[in-house]
């Protein structure tokens, strides 16, 4: 029913979801969901844009003042991840991908490759199997025929 969005409020009870923007000392932005927690700080929750001085954005999901849910993460090299987010680390399905247009789509754990995954290079050779961070043992080649 229209309206009842606005009235949102946060499992916690009294703190209310609103929009806002946040600059913060040291130039970064948010843009986005927030709630005002007792000690009038300002949490990020919901959807937001966080963009830093360096040129690093993140758009997606917040928890408890963390990345938490599905997002984008784009860093100014042009290097992105796009998956799932746990406390602030790529954690659970996602897709990174370098500034050279190589790719890994897979599972994520604490920010690294870790389980099942494919690794698509320059080339456009995709390679698959277990990833375990930076070792890949025992990985094939994916052949595509025409």
């Amino acid at each position: 029913m229209p309206g009842e969005k606005k009235d949102k409020k946060k499992d916690k009870g009294a703190n209310e979801v609103t929009k806002c923007i946040y600059m913060f000392p040291n130039g970064d932005k948010y843009d986005g969901e927030c709630i005002q927690t007792e000690g009038d700080s300002v949490e990020r929750t919901g959807h937001g844009v966080h963009t830093t001085v360096l040129g690093i954005v993140y758009d997606g999901m917040w928890e408890n003042d963390k990345m938490n849910g599905k997002g984008k993460l784009t860093h100014a090299s042009g290097a992105e991840y796009e998956g799932e987010f746990v406390n602030n680390q790529f954690h659970g399905v996602g897709k990174y991908v370098w500034p050279n247009g190589s790719f890994y789509q897979g599972q994520f754990v604490e920010n690294r490759m870790e389980g099942q995954g494919e690794f698509t290079d320059t080339e456009g050779q995709v390679w698959i199997g277990n990833f375990h961070y930076k070792a890949a043992p025992g990985l094939k080649f994916k052949l595509a025929m025409s």
